[in-house]
């Protein structure tokens, strides 16, 4: 593929975003990968800019109208609030709240519309996202949850399906049953059905997306101690287990239930390519003493989306302190996942047709279709797909319809 377009999204105004998109685009080789295109003001940046080092203080910006006007090799920056918004360093503020999910719905704007092609969110403050009635907030807790509610493929029939908070380092992938959810609600929501539901959504996107062609999955326990035995509770043994074994009878590499303070502890991770955590704490807590420079991905949408896997920054925002390798980490994913499913789809768009077959001991197996036997000797005269040329373009897949199709 051409050099993607990237959305970056500037994030609260009053933490390290700008900070950390700054540093971590200005590594030369980062233009070569991408053309950045970044959702905020060029005003609101300068007074970050100032903050930083003089290596950074020349820094221009182009200041474009839409994302389809972006140049390559240049910090393209799209407008999305006025120039005399105040910056209040580490202060949580309305008008960053504003400002933020002004950047952010933009860019979720040009990402629906096709004129960017990934996207990665800058921290922001969660009261950005959940300001306004009770009731139309109620649904929205961050980031995950808001590109959701926009992002989620149709044909996904539950929540649960819809989407699945990921943080990705080199050494582990955790992903969470349960995202922003307050530790005494927890609880009603591990279900067999959630639990199944995230593992086929994990399980999918391992595969679409990091290339893994039959991924291993930890499944942790809930309760301390895997429960032992329903002395510590029951969830386990009634909800958990029997969502793995379902899980396992529809072909997923799934194991567990596993302690998480072993699991961690000893270093069973490594055998696996994911983890499937019960709550937002017993995943991120160990990754992120682990590795504080990995990224969260929401996995199982329409897009790729990307972020960080560290907040605003209230603490050190303004004092040239932040490390941009969590915010490089997340263009340089969403880039390889783009890629990656692009590839995956693009060898899938047109497969050959087969049949499903018995051999003689009546176990199942795949047939391709023999055109000159089920065609009379012109192996084209049942495909309806136009364009059809020789066997050389039915190999490299033009136009090859299904057998359905092909029989219809």
């Amino acid at each position: 593929m051409s050099k993607p377009i990237v959305a970056i999204t500037a994030g609260d105004t009053n933490g390290v975003g700008y900070e950390v998109i700054i540093k971590a685009l200005l590594e030369s080789h980062m233009f070569e990968i991408c053309k950045p295109v970044i959702y905020g003001n060029a005003a609101v940046a300068r007074q970050h800019i100032q903050t930083l080092g003089e290596e950074y203080h020349n820094v221009t910006w182009n200041t474009i109208d839409d994302a389809s006007q972006a140049k390559d090799g240049r910090l393209n920056l799209i407008t999305c609030y006025a120039d005399n918004l105040p910056v209040q360093f580490g202060i949580p503020t309305p008008d960053a709240n504003k400002a933020a999910k002004a950047s952010l719905e933009r860019a979720c704007r040009d990402l629906k519309e096709g004129k960017v092609h990934a996207l990665v969110t800058a921290p922001l403050n969660k009261e950005a996202l959940n300001e306004g009635p009770k009731d139309q907030a109620s649904t929205t807790k961050g980031h995950t949850e808001y590109m959701e509610e926009r992002f989620k493929v149709e044909s996904q029939k539950s929540k649960a399906e819809s989407s699945l908070m990921m943080l990705c380092s080199g050494a582990l992938r955790v992903a969470l049953v349960c995202n922003h959810v307050a530790l005494a609600d927890i609880p009603a929501q591990i279900t067999e059905e959630n639990i199944l539901a995230k593992l086929t959504v994990l399980n999918r996107s391992l595969i679409r997306d990091f290339g893994l062609e039959k991924p291993r999955i930890a499944v942790l326990a809930l309760n301390p101690h895997a429960g032992d035995a329903g002395l510590l509770g029951k969830e386990e043994q009634e909800i958990i287990a029997p969502a793995v074994a379902k899980a396992r009878e529809q072909g997923l590499w799934v194991f567990g239930p596993y302690a998480s303070d072993g699991f961690f502890g000893s270093g069973q991770f490594g055998h696996f390519d994911a983890v499937l955590a019960m709550y937002h704490d017993q995943g991120l807590i160990p990754f992120k003493t682990l590795d504080m420079s990995g990224v969260n991905y929401t996995a199982g949408l329409s897009i790729v989306r990307t972020s960080p896997d560290h907040g605003t920054g209230y603490d050190i925002a303004g004092k040239n302190q932040a490390d941009p390798a969590s915010m490089r980490n997340a263009i340089y994913m969403a880039i390889d996942v783009l890629r990656t499913r692009n590839e995956y789809d693009s060898l899938r768009a047109n497969p050959l047709p087969f049949i499903e077959r018995e051999d003689k001991e009546g176990r199942p197996r795949r047939e391709f279709i023999d055109f000159k036997t089920t065609t009379g000797g012109n192996r084209f005269n049942n495909v309806q797909g136009d364009n059809v040329q020789s066997t050389k373009d039915n190999v490299q897949g033009d136009n090859v319809q299904s057998t359905k199709e092909q029989n219809a």
